[in-house]
């Protein structure tokens, strides 16, 4: 993709809110426990060992996980951070892992993941981790639910395999965290693809997850990429050509979503370059579109929304990419 110019006016206010947000994001990252034990094995083996008959001892694994951080928390007094993860603790649900060291990694399931011939994956965006994950388990509740659920062998995976990025901190505006969050999401749609090979995966990506699923999708085992109320696809990809994959990308953004408003741009800044790139929105990238209504940032797993009906079609494969807009 070729840099668009920059005016002199904006180039001065990404630096300076650089070198801001550089001040105050290592001094926000000190607050909690850092002493967290490590995960069990049984929970940070391969999908594939064991095959579906091992889920249940993998759920059990990454359950006391997630009690044995939540005794560390409230040993070091992080009250918020023990209050959800006694939450997550609750023995109906089921994490295929679970790693609660710098700030928190964690793979839910909803569904019957043994039995699901649909399988999505949904990837979050800025600022998703322990604390706020609840937001993250309603979009997948809300989905899977609108997919059909276990009456139509559909499964939602909540992917919280990366440290996403604050809003405000100078990582958001790079693709460098999504560079190295790639590779993690590539190897486990890769485990899943061996766990169930007859299952059609669809990788459901909000905001600056969606920068992570366009720098992986070059390898993804899926029939289908999703990526809505995205800020850019990072790197050089102009086109969804320019992405290197099998599946069919999907775009959608919604009519009150402020990520309109942010610059398709790759400008090189100090010691990196700011800016996402190409708007898989745009028609010239190529994606097939889908309507995503009045959605915000933060609505668009909003139960009755139309965005949330049109990811859910395409989840289930009721979707016709032959007929999407273009």
């Amino acid at each position: 993709m070729v840099s668009r110019p920059i005016s002199p006016r904006l180039r001065r206010t990404l630096a300076a809110g650089l070198v801001a947000v550089a001040v105050a994001a290592p001094l926000a990252g000190m607050a909690g426990p850092d002493a967290v034990p490590a995960p069990d094995p049984v929970a940070q083996a391969p999908l594939a060992v064991g095959g579906v008959g091992a889920l249940d001892a993998r759920y059990a694994a990454s359950r006391a996980g997630v009690l044995a951080a939540e005794r560390t928390a409230d040993a070091y007094g992080d009250r918020q951070r023990a209050a959800a993860l006694r939450t997550m603790a609750d023995p109906a649900r089921h994490f295929l892992s679970f790693d609660g060291r710098d700030g928190g990694r964690t793979v839910e399931v909803f569904g019957d993941l043994a039995h699901a011939r649909r399988v999505a994956v949904l990837v979050p965006g800025s600022d998703t981790n322990l604390d706020s994950y609840e937001r993250l388990r309603a979009g997948a509740v809300a989905l899977e639910q609108q997919a059909g659920g276990d009456a139509a062998h559909t499964a939602v995976v909540a992917w919280l395999g990366y440290p996403t990025p604050a809003t405000v901190s100078p990582e958001v505006l790079t693709d460098g965290l999504a560079d190295r969050a790639a590779p993690q999401l590539d190897a486990f749609v890769g485990q899943l693809h061996q766990l169930l090979p007859q299952a059609r995966t669809s990788l459901v990506c909000h905001s600056y997850g969606s920068v992570v699923c366009a720098r992986a999708a070059g390898g993804l085992a899926a029939a289908d990429i999703v990526l809505y109320g995205s800020p850019g696809v990072g790197g050089d990809a102009g086109t969804v050509a320019g992405l290197h994959t099998r599946a069919a990308v999907w775009a959608g953004r919604g009519a009150k979503d402020w990520i309109a408003d942010v610059p398709h741009v790759r400008v090189p800044l100090l010691f990196t370059t700011v800016g996402l790139g190409a708007d898989p929105t745009a028609p010239g990238f190529g994606a097939h579109l889908f309507p995503a209504g009045d959605a915000d940032h933060s609505t668009y797993l909003q139960p009755g929304s139309l965005s949330l009906r049109s990811i859910a079609a395409i989840v289930t494969g009721a979707a016709d990419a032959a007929d999407a807009a273009t």
